[in-house]
């Protein structure tokens, strides 16, 4: 009869515990897995199941007494860990959201919006095409397995117990004003286009005080807004995969991985 000490169910929970609550917090915080497009049970199977495969895997966890304080540290520290990976990934959704955003009311569909099942709040709808747009490049290119990769390799560069010194914040401090400067890069081309054909409106309207540019200028403004959207999406792809890049690099650089 095989008999277990009190110490080794301890170790035992305790290596499977530590890594669920990093996983966990990833998946909870990452783009298209930790959305409300995702049930909450699906994650939730997810996360054990990426679990019971990384947990043998590791190397000795640290053995901390259940109710002691030491544990309840290590506990915050693995999901601050993994809620900081989520939150990097979504800066690069948030990219094309923020363009979006500023394409719509320059053509003059800001006010046309509509519920976001993902975030479950209001978008503009060029925001939304976007959105949507991005989501399915990021699972077509796997950028969901490179994650995955990152944060199993993430236990050998940050192991469990270690001080959250060793990770790179100041990396994700910084990545704020990178994603205004990025939505104004993609944006850019549409904003210039459309301040053109504004300026055209207003010479006409110069030339031509009788007629009526409110009646005239908002059709021709939102025809050649969806156009200028139409020519713009066509190089979406290259612009997503620059970026996309970007942010896996630095997610690598924040939990030191190769």
């Amino acid at each position: 009869m095989i008999e277990l000490a009190g110490s080794d169910i301890g170790r035992w929970v305790a290596g499977y515990l530590w890594v669920l609550f990093r996983i966990g917090a990833v998946l909870m915080t990452m783009p298209v897995i930790g959305t409300q497009l995702l049930p909450m049970r699906i994650r939730m199977y997810l996360a054990l199941a990426l679990t019971a495969l990384v947990a043998p895997q590791i190397a000795e966890v640290p053995q901390l007494e259940p109710l002691a304080l030491s544990t309840w540290v290590v506990i915050a520290e693995q999901i601050l860990i993994g809620a900081s990976m989520g939150f990097l990934l979504q800066l690069l959704f948030q990219i094309y959201v923020v363009a979006g955003q500023i394409i719509a009311m320059q053509m003059g569909l800001g006010f046309a919006s509509m519920n976001d099942p993902a975030m479950g709040i209001s978008v503009a709808v060029v925001a939304q095409v976007f959105t949507m747009l991005v989501t399915l490049l990021f699972l077509a290119l796997n950028g969901h397995l490179v994650v995955i990769e990152v944060l199993v390799e993430s236990f050998t560069t940050l192991p469990i117990g270690q001080t959250l010194a060793a990770v790179d914040f100041h990396t994700l401090v910084l990545r704020f004003s990178w994603v205004m400067a990025s939505a104004l890069l993609i944006g850019l081309p549409a904003i210039t286009a459309l301040l053109i054909v504004n300026l055209s409106f207003g010479v006409m309207m110069r030339a031509a005080p009788q007629l009526n540019i409110f009646s005239i200028g908002f059709p021709l403004t939102l025809v050649f807004g969806l156009f200028i959207l139409w020519v713009l999406l066509s190089n979406t792809a290259g612009q997503y995969q620059m970026l996309a890049s970007e942010v896996l690099i630095w997610l690598r650089e924040m939990v030191g991985a190769r």
